[in-house]
């Protein structure tokens, strides 16, 4: 009977550690791939300049990078995140403390669920016709409301979880000394600040590679920020525009901003990972 459980044992192992490789090794070939090819592209002119011109003999092409497409990478992300982690912190809080036991929490927490499940392109297609069509042409703004939306259900699904794991010990305690519900919830929140705050850090990581909602909001410039109401570049529409291109000065700066962009990707997992570790965290 022992043998039995030790052979069972073994191939539990086994299958887990063969699942583990067929999940990391397909990962780790990717990345190693994308960063092989583009971080020789990666240097200061890369990081600060405009794009170049079209040209088929690398050796005698203009210099140039994706300056623009990392400025407007970084307006995007930041304003994205004024939008989305604010409204999703805050109906993660009324999911969790406000809406348990009544229809309402019911209806935001389903509403989450299924904008959580919308494709990205739908969300995109959701900004062309309310901030688009209207307004005549892509913008930012339009970009960050696309990107904005993708984040919500990401920070309140996982602040919702966060906030229900806090022990109701606290909960109760507060209201036996008869605190307000509002300082109640203030209590709770401070419990899972590090979860809430993971949760919004991986969300930026989501929608720093999104390309989809991107094409049909934000546009697409060669030149650097002008506006909220102008096209932005972005790396992602960059990785898709150069990287179709018949140009081989073109496709090495794709492939530059495609290691530049799962290189900063992997930086905020591993800050998250960093930050979170060891310390207590209720998600």
């Amino acid at each position: 009977m022992r043998l039995r459980r030790v052979i069972y044992d073994k191939i539990w192992i086994s299958l887990t550690v063969v699942a583990l490789g067929v999940a990391i090794v397909p990962l780790a070939i990717i990345i190693g791939y994308v960063v092989f090819k583009g971080i020789s592209s990666i240097n200061l002119r890369f990081l600060t300049e405009l794009p170049p011109g079209a040209c088929f003999n690398i050796a005698a092409c203009p210099t140039g990078g994706v300056g623009n497409a990392i400025q407007g990478t970084l307006i995007l992300v930041a304003l994205s995140s004024a939008i989305g982690i604010p409204i999703g912190v805050v109906s993660g809080i009324y999911i969790s403390e406000y809406g348990r036991n009544n229809q309402y929490g019911s209806v935001v927490r389903f509403l989450g669920d299924v904008l959580a499940g919308v494709p990205s392109i739908v969300t995109g297609i959701l900004a062309y016709t309310l901030i688009v069509v209207p307004l005549h042409g892509y913008s930012v703004a339009a970009g960050s409301v696309a990107l904005g939306s993708i984040m919500i259900p990401i920070v309140s699904n996982t602040s919702a979880e966060a906030l229900k794991a806090v022990p109701s010990s606290i909960r109760e305690a507060a209201h036996g000394l008869g605190v307000k519900k509002w300082r109640t919830t203030l209590l709770v929140t401070s419990h899972a600040k590090r979860s809430i705050a993971t949760a919004a850090i991986l969300a930026i990581a989501r929608i720093t590679g999104e390309t989809a909602p991107l094409l049909l909001s934000a546009g697409v410039s060669f030149v650097w920020f002008t506006g909220l109401g102008h096209p932005v570049a972005s790396l992602t529409y960059y990785i898709y525009f150069y990287g179709t291109s018949a140009y081989p000065n073109w496709r090495a700066l794709a492939w530059g901003a495609a290691a530049l962009l799962v290189l900063i990707v992997m930086a905020i997992n591993i800050a998250v990972r960093l930050v979170t570790r060891g310390q207590k965290s209720y998600a």
